[in-house]
């Protein structure tokens, strides 16, 4: 035996870069070969312009395995301090159950799935969300409801915004929050009215109908725990022709009487206490639901019934014309990621409890909460409210306080304390009888002499529930058979096995979606998210007890700074539009700080993302679109033309880089100082952030802010559509108008900022995500990471350039880490679509690549650095099949109304119906190459139809067995 190797070789502490990396070195060397050079470094060469590669490398350090690493990281949890919170204030801890624990939130099938733009392969999830649908329309009494938004705060600004969109209250610009509602709420949603321009008024709920408004918010029940009947209000607000808006608790309305039933246009909430874990503040599903007549102004995505080519029903997203990336900057929102994966969370735990299991739990909270308020009382001790479903608010002078407060700490108890002279203790579902008898000692001292199931009797034989009797919930809710049927554990692990059987996920093949950047998300950076030092922790605890989260989340920020270039970094936008978002209001506050507040315009390239336009426009700022060139470039002397025509009122330009064309543009330099030169700043999208770790950075193009897609260069997985995290870098001028937060102080910004997401550190339990993946990767793993997206992605160019041609390449015929397949020549000749494309590449086993983004007609395609050179080949197998296929049209050999690429996709039953008369055999239609046999994905419905959903919006669940077992 050979000893040769040395002992470092055999640590293998790289060895997690080669796992993360697909192609095996021979492979690398195979692809170099078909490419005509001799190195990645030739290559790296060729493509990116020597101008901004970076002279250093990275400052990460050497790669670690995942045994250190998850080693270490455990150890940075354990000094996170797990209290019991009774905090309450939007976030409660919840029972996750175990089978959606270890079925959904810790399975690949689920989430590393991609958002269901093409339903025929994602009728699972879309089930999923069409039951949380149902559930938020069942429990808030409303028509409509969306797939879920970010969290509840920012649903709450989407409230705002829908209000003043169909308000008749047209010269009304105030939009009144009662006192009464969450904290951070009325700082996300004073936020957002400052930079549309709104009033925001804040007082006492009665005072609402005071003020000329076009809408107004109440919390129900309100923060402090009071449930308070709100009909009389919305009344009011409503004969000022206002839209009246409810932030409801999802747990109090399974004993509540619906606000749509009282009489709200909108209702709204977070999900999260639906067995989701408060995760020092997320990610988590909000709902919001409206009436039907303002469907068109709902933001967010809808989930709604259609049908397939076949006649059966089958789901898609809805109206999807309401969608940023189409509307741009008359788009209702700039949402480009809801949370669907916690909105399936919530969803599957309504499934699993049912509307009895539910009640029960509600009733127990209710009942806790009730004996600790009557205890409490019986010795005198002053409440602020004398109804509540889960929260009690006590009246206390400051040394009282100060003395309950220190006894809690001492038993490891947390109390809200947001308001002097009274503390709040927010019941749970994970509230014990024996947690309410160490609340009497907390509160009282240990000679109180209350018994809890004394108490109990009591407040069951006098009905005290502390709900009024007129607020009651009387009306049957989730009567859908899928809430009633599924409570066993074997039922329930059926019922979620079979919905993902229905989904194409990166656990079957690759997912090859330009832009969106569909990597592994490798199993090791998942494991600490459901770690209940991670997990358990509410977003307002004392600061001393999230030591672990501040440790982890410095060193991410601190990588974070030194892979961008830049100077600081905010982790708070929970979703790359949000970071967007949060990046223009830096630029915004940090011009106005100059005394150019006039600077409203921003620059925006035509190929740029629609979240771009959309996020300008939610900054109050006039979009000018620059032109691009025939070759996809920003088209310089436009640019010039127009910076210097708009150059007093410049702000920002937004740009792309590597371009949304796919492409290093060699004057992004120039692009930078030119609208430098005016006056402006450079926001630099990070979608293509993929591209530039290890080898440029945005910082050091010259770029002044970028928001980073963590869900896509940084590993944090997709989930069907959500979570996403997009923090944003900038420069240090702009640190100091980065988000802050009302409740906690986020340290290196303007105390006073506005927060942008409902939480300080918005999805702050998925971020060991991306610092388990920097950490393995280290600074060599991260630049071969960048590499290898190069290298992949011009082997996969180089071979469909054969048979397609590719619309936009950079210096040398190169592309970056995607490129655009144009398949508008073969549409002209023969009729055959892109969409055809997309849908016939679902038989072929495969995820469509982007479609008709940035140019229609098109598809791109990005292979990413995780997928090996023989999953390609297999993908480029399929697309030079299809091409056969489209040939055999222009051949006459098929008709344009009889071949397998407009009849795709094709299900089991429909390759073997008894009818089949169609000119390709069935053979062709269900294994058009051999390969496909090995591992053949079905489609569960047949094409669908997107006209007839539009025309009859159907958003809740129809027969469960018109498509359940299709």
């Amino acid at each position: 035996m050979s000893n040769a190797k040395s002992l470092e070789q055999l640590e293998q502490k790289q060895d997690f870069i080669r796992r993360h990396i697909g192609p095996s070195p021979a492979q690398v060397s195979e692809m170099l070969s078909a490419l005509g050079v001799s190195s990645v470094e030739e290559l790296i060469g060729q493509t990116v312009p020597a101008s901004i590669r970076l002279e250093e490398g990275l400052q990460i350090g050497e790669s670690r395995t995942e045994v250190e690493t998850l080693s270490y990281l455990k150890s940075v949890a354990s000094k996170n301090k797990v209290f019991k919170s009774y905090i309450g204030q939007g976030y409660h801890p919840t029972h996750v159950p175990n089978v959606i624990l270890r079925n959904v939130l810790e399975n690949p099938g689920w989430y590393t799935a991609y958002t269901p733009y093409q339903p025929e392969i994602a009728q699972g999830r879309l089930e999923s969300l069409l039951n949380f649908q149902t559930l938020t329309m069942d429990i808030t009494g409303l028509d409509l409801a969306s797939a879920s938004l970010l969290d509840e705060s920012t649903a709450a600004a989407e409230a705002m915004a829908l209000a003043k969109r169909v308000s008749k209250a047209k010269k009304a610009n105030i939009f009144f929050i009662a006192d009464d509602v969450h904290v951070q709420t009325i700082d996300v949603v004073s936020t957002r009215a400052e930079q549309f321009g709104f009033e925001v008024v804040v007082g006492p709920a009665s005072d609402a109908a005071n003020h000329e408004i076009f809408g107004a918010l109440f919390q129900y029940p309100t923060t402090s725990g009071e449930v308070v009947d709100v009909t009389d209000l919305i009344a009011q607000v409503q004969d000022k022709k206002a839209i009246a808006c409810v932030a409801a608790d999802i747990m109090s309305l399974m004993l509540l009487k619906a606000p749509g039933k009282l009489g709200a246009d909108v209702v709204l909430g977070s999900a999260q206490r639906f067995g989701v874990p408060m995760g020092y503040g997320g990610p988590h599903a909000a709902f919001f639901a409206t009436r039907d007549a303002y469907k068109r102004s709902l933001p967010g995505r809808i989930i709604g019934v259609s049908k397939d080519r076949l006649g059966n029903d089958a789901l898609r997203m809805a109206m999807q014309t309401r969608e940023q990336h189409i509307r741009r900057e008359k788009a209702n929102s700039n949402i480009c990621t809801a949370q669907v994966l916690l909105a399936n969370m919530a969803a599957f735990y309504a499934v699993y409890h049912g509307p009895q299991g539910l009640k029960i739990i509600a009733e127990r909270i209710n009942r806790l909460a009730s004996i600790l308020a009557t205890g409490l009382k019986a010795k005198g001790v002053a409440l602020k409210h004398d109804t509540w479903f889960d929260t009690i608010t006590v009246k206390a002078d400051d040394a009282d306080k100060q003395a309950v407060v220190a006894r809690a700490i001492a038993k490891g108890v947390n109390f809200a304390l947001n308001h002097n002279g009274e503390y709040s203790i927010a019941v749970n579902e994970t509230t014990t009888r024996a947690d309410v008898a160490e609340l009497f000692d907390i509160i009282l001292g240990d000679d109180h002499g209350l018994n809890v199931d004394a108490l109990d009797a009591q407040v069951s034989g006098e009905n005290i529930t502390g709900i009024p009797a007129s607020l009651v919930r009387d009306d049957e809710i989730l009567t859908h058979a899928n809430f009633n049927s599924y409570h066993s554990e074997t039922e329930m692990l059926r019922y979620i096995k079979r919905l993902e059987n229905k989904d194409l996920a990166l656990n079957h093949s690759m997912i090859s979606l330009g832009s969106c950047t569909m990597k592994l998300n490798a199993t090791a950076e998942m494991i600490p998210v459901t770690w209940p030092e991670f997990a358990e922790l509410h977003p307002f605890c004392p600061i001393d007890q999230a030591e672990g989260y501040k440790i982890m989340m410095t060193e991410l920020h601190d990588w974070l700074v030194n892979i961008t270039g830049y100077d600081a970094v905010s982790l708070q936008p929970n979703s790359g539009a949000q970071g967007e978002y949060a990046g223009l209001i830096a630029i915004r506050k940090y011009h106005e700080s100059r005394g150019e507040g006039h600077r409203n315009i921003c620059l925006i390239p035509s190929s740029a993302h629609g979240t771009n336009p959309a996020s300008a426009q939610m900054a109050s700022m006039k979009v000018v679109v620059v032109d691009c060139d025939k070759n996809g470039n920003i088209d310089m002397e436009d640019l010039r033309a127009k910076a210097a025509d708009v150059a007093e009122n410049l702000s920002c330009i937004m740009v792309t880089y590597p371009s949304t064309h796919g492409v290093y543009e060699e004057s992004i330099r120039e692009v930078c100082d030119i609208v430098h030169q005016h006056g402006g700043q450079v926001y630099m999208d990070g979608a293509n952030m993929n591209a530039q770790v290890g080898v440029t950075s945005p910082g050091s193009i010259g770029s002044d802010v970028s928001h980073l897609n963590l869900h896509k260069t940084f590993c944090i997985p997709h989930g069907g559509g959500g979570p996403g995290v997009g923090p944003i870098g900038v420069k240090s001028h702009l640190a100091p108008f980065m988000p802050n937060h009302s409740v906690i102080n986020v340290e290196g910004t303007n105390v006073g900022n506005g927060a942008v997401s409902a939480a300080p550190y918005g999805s702050a339990a998925i971020l060991p995500i991306s610092w388990a993946y920097i950490a393995m990767m280290g600074s060599e793993g991260l630049k071969q990471a960048t590499e290898m997206a190069i290298v992949n992605a011009n082997y996969l160019t180089a071979k469909l350039s054969e048979h397609f041609p590719i619309l936009y390449r950079g210096r040398n015929d190169r592309v970056a880490h995607e490129c655009i397949v144009d398949l508008r020549p073969l549409k002209e000749a023969t009729g055959i679509t892109e969409m055809d494309v997309a849908k016939r590449l679902q038989d072929y086993g495969f995820h469509s690549p982007t479609m008709s983004f940035p140019v229609a007609g098109t598809l791109m395609v990005e292979p990413t650095e995780s997928e090996s050179k023989v999953e390609i080949d297999r993908f480029i197998e399929a697309m030079v099949s299809i091409k056969g296929e489209i040939d055999k049209i222009a051949s006459g050999e098929w008709s344009i109304e009889d071949n397998p690429l407009v009849f795709a996709p094709h299900t089991q039953a429909d390759v073997l119906s008894n009818d089949w008369n169609r000119a390709y055999d069935r053979l062709a239609a269900a294994f058009p190459v051999p390969s496909v046999a090995k591992d053949k994905f079905w489609p569960t419905v047949t094409r669908i139809d997107d006209v007839y959903g539009d025309r009859n919006l159907i958003c809740s669940c129809p027969a469960v067995d018109t498509y359940r077992d299709a």
